[in-house]
């Protein structure tokens, strides 16, 4: 019965979680993007997980724009599911290098001596 009512509240929830998710979002990629191209050739490195080794700064200033422009379109409503197709592609790389890495684990800020506090 409660959850019958709670419908009407169903597109107001899902805008919250979409402008909250782009706005992290632009918020993560605007220093990647401004970062410069030593930045974006750092970033782009990560590229080379997936057997891609060519234009390193190319691909990590793509992941900039795709973090900030996704964010914004995510935002504004507007070309939904391409700017989502970006931003996974973009997760799985930011994932793969951090699989790679050692990132991945929980154990990472343990073993390098960091405070998980």
């Amino acid at each position: 019965m409660i959850l019958h009512k709670l419908n009407r509240f169903q597109d107001v929830g899902l805008l919250i979680l979409r402008i909250g998710i782009g706005i992290a979002f632009m918020v993560h990629g605007a220093p990647k993007l401004l970062g410069g191209p030593e930045r974006w050739a750092d970033l782009g490195g990560a590229m080379g997980n997936l057997g891609i080794t060519f234009a390193p700064t190319f691909w990590g200033f793509m992941a900039g724009a795709a973090e900030f422009g996704g964010g914004l379109l995510l935002v504004l409503g507007f070309l939904f599911r391409p700017a989502l197709f970006l931003l996974v592609f973009t997760m799985i790389v930011a994932a793969t290098q951090h699989i790679v890495t050692g990132q991945g684990s929980p154990w990472h800020a343990i073993e390098a001596g960091i405070s998980c506090s």
